[in-house]
C-alpha cells in the first residue's frame, strides 16, 4: 500500500474521538497520530506533526472548527480536511466548501460512510502521485467525488437548535442495545423531557434513530430510542 496516511482527530468529546480512531484504524493505509479536544490543542498538533489528513468537528470548546479550516489553509498547504460534525448551518457548509474541505460527513457517523470517504480520499492521492498529467476523464472523476454532497446535509428546521441537536446526536452515539428513553436523555443533555422527545422524533423523521415500545412486567410500556445502524 506504501506509506500510511497520517491522521489527526479533532473532536471535543473523547468518546466520539475514540470511535473515530477505531474506525480509522480499521482501514488499511491510515494511521492516527494524535487526538485534540480543543482548537488550541489542534493547532499545537498541526504545527508539530503536519498531518496529511485532519478529521475535524465544528463544535469545539474554545473555537469553531471553521476557524481551524482557515488556519490549516493559511499554514499547512499539504494538509487535507474531512469534516465529521452535526453542524448543518448553511454558513458552516459554505465555509467548508470555500476552505476546500475534502468531504463533509454529518453525524451520527456510520462506518460504511466513513470508510467510503477515506478510501475515496486514498484513491485520489494514489492517482495524483501516479500521474504527472491527468486526462479530462480523470480530472472530472476526481472532482466529482470532492466536497459536500447535498443529500448528506441536514438543514435543521424551525424549532430545532443545531447546538442542542449536536449534543443529542453525540449522546445517541453512546447508547447501547437497550436503547434510551427521552427522560434519561433529557437529564444527560440538560433539557426538558418534552424537548428531548421532540429532537428524538426529529431524528426519527431523518431515519437516524428509531423507536420501540418496550413492555416490562408491570406498568405502561416505555418508548425507547435506538441509533439506526447502516
Amino acid at each position: 500500500m506504501g506509506e500510511e496516511i497520517e491522521v489527526l482527530i479533532v473532536e471535543d468529546d473523547i468518546r466520539i474521538a475514540d470511535i473515530h480512531r477505531r474506525f480509522t484504524e480499521k482501514i488499511e493505509g491510515f494511521k492516527v497520530i494524535g487526538t485534540a479536544t480543543t482548537g488550541e490543542q489542534a493547532k499545537e498538533w498541526l504545527d508539530l506533526v503536519k498531518p496529511q489528513l485532519v478529521l475535524l468537528d465544528v463544535y469545539l470548546p474554545d473555537m469553531q472548527g471553521t476557524e481551524l479550516v482557515t488556519y490549516i489553509r493559511h499554514n499547512l498547504h499539504d494538509t487535507d480536511i474531512i469534516m465529521i460534525t452535526a453542524a448543518s448551518e448553511t454558513d458552516v457548509v459554505r465555509h467548508a466548501l470555500r476552505g476546500g474541505v475534502t468531504d463533509y460527513i454529518v453525524k451520527p457517523l456510520m462506518f460504511d460512510r466513513f470508510k467510503t470517504s477515506l478510501e475515496n480520499y486514498q484513491k485520489k492521492l494514489v492517482q495524483l502521485k501516479k500521474n504527472n498529467q491527468l486526462s479530462i476523464e480523470q480530472i472530472e472523476h476526481l472532482w466529482s467525488q470532492r466536497g459536500v454532497k447535498g443529500n448528506e446535509i441536514e438543514y435543521a428546521p424551525k424549532g430545532i437548535d443545531p447546538l442542542t441537536l449536536a449534543k443529542i446526536k453525540k449522546h445517541m452515539l453512546t447508547v447501547n442495545e437497550e436503547g434510551i428513553t427521552a427522560e434519561v436523555l433529557s437529564a444527560m443533555v440538560g433539557v426538558s423531557r418534552s424537548t428531548a422527545r421532540r429532537y428524538l422524533e426529529y431524528l426519527i423523521s431523518g431515519k437516524k434513530v428509531h423507536a420501540e415500545l418496550i413492555y416490562g412486567s408491570v406498568g405502561r410500556p416505555e418508548r425507547r430510542y435506538f441509533l439506526v445502524s447502516s
